[in-house]
């Protein structure tokens, strides 16, 4: 066991400071990682303050890690000491169902071992993450980076990133779709982002004016103010998929009446109940389907980087100081972002 420097909450009203933690001596099939920078996501905010009643504490958040390779253990292939590497969401599963066999660990039978307040299948340790020193993670839940992108906007893609990038993925967003992206936040931008690389038409939905012009800049065709009842009208029946990033309860009905028959709403940012009241008529009379998306499988997570390196797509991030970790809580629910947070471990390892 090897003694790391972290960042933990102790309780759900704590906020986050210094603490160590113990990080285990390669498996044969591991890779020790330094960690160089963590993308800071919403849900490390709900895991702090113990939002969705689960949190194991102490807990140390952080699910966008990328770092180098210093050490690997006997049974490992694919990397070596000094690859830049990257870790999302999970670091294990069962590895035997059919989701797992299917390269769609994030489904599996027995449930995802998250990369923080997970239990280790091996030890029953709870598992710690990015916001660390170090971390040691098995090797098929590890991804290679891509010289090409810039390391520290890169972070963010393992969460944000394959979040938007799976679905639009698997409905098979195409040239000639017409996509809308509901949420102007760090999820919302980087679906923008796919959606215009995979050819489609695209329109953010939100709620301000003030973000019409950061729409366009980000690459979307067109923005529509979805409290204004005019411009909701006129986009009824309009798209082929709504791709809904909005991480809390809000009405569905506007936008599913936005899709054309046979369109797809996509839910990738609420996990609590649906609230108002879906007009199941909305569905049935128009054959449409919303459906819903969990991060990607350890093969889709390699190839949202690699289609990133090609088409040079990246986060927009704002880089921070671990120290204020806690500001900068305060600052995402906010939504004073844009769009992504992303931790420097100097800070850290320096502090």
């Amino acid at each position: 066991m090897t003694q790391t420097k972290a960042f933990a909450a102790q309780s759900p009203t704590s906020g986050l400071a210094p603490h160590n933690i113990s990080r285990r001596a390669p498996r044969p099939d591991d890779v020790s990682i330094e960690i160089d920078y963590c993308g800071v996501c919403h849900t490390d905010i709900h895991f702090a303050q113990n939002d969705w009643g689960v949190t194991e504490y102490p807990v140390v958040p952080g699910h966008e890690i990328v770092g180098r390779v210093t050490a690997v253990g006997s049974d490992v292939k694919a990397f070596k000491e000094g690859d830049v590497v990257g870790v999302g969401c999970m670091v294990d599963s069962c590895r035997t169902c059919s989701a797992c066999e299917a390269g769609l660990e994030q489904y599996c039978a027995e449930g995802m071992t998250g990369t923080y307040n997970g239990e280790d299948r091996h030890d029953q340790s709870i598992t710690y993450g990015g916001y660390s020193e170090r971390v040691v993670v098995s090797e098929r839940f590890v991804v290679k980076v891509p010289e090409k992108l810039d390391i520290k906007s890169a972070a963010p893609l393992l969460c944000a990133g394959i979040t938007t990038y799976s679905p639009l993925r698997h409905y098979g967003v195409k040239a000639g779709h017409k996509v809308g992206v509901i949420g102007m936040g760090g999820l919302g931008h980087m679906g923008v982002k796919f959606a215009k690389a995979l050819g489609a038409e695209v329109t953010i939905f939100t709620r301000s004016e003030s973000k019409v012009s950061e729409a366009k800049k980000q690459g979307a065709d067109h923005v529509v103010i979805s409290t204004d009842e005019a411009q909701m009208e006129a986009a009824a029946e309009t798209y082929d998929f709504m791709l809904d990033t909005v991480p809390v309860q809000h009405d569905l009905n506007p936008y599913l009446n936005c899709l054309k028959y046979d369109g797809t709403h996509i839910l990738v940012g609420l996990l609590e109940p649906v609230e108002p009241p879906l007009e199941a008529g909305a569905l049935v009379f128009k054959r449409r389907v919303l459906a819903g998306s969990l991060i990607g499988g350890m093969p889709e997570t390699q190839e949202v980087l690699d289609f990133c390196a090609e088409h040079d797509i990246s986060c927009d991030v704002e880089m921070l100081d671990i120290h204020n970790i806690n500001d900068a809580y305060e600052r995402m629910k906010k939504g004073d972002v844009k769009y992504r947070f992303v931790i420097d471990m100097k800070t850290l390892k320096n502090g």
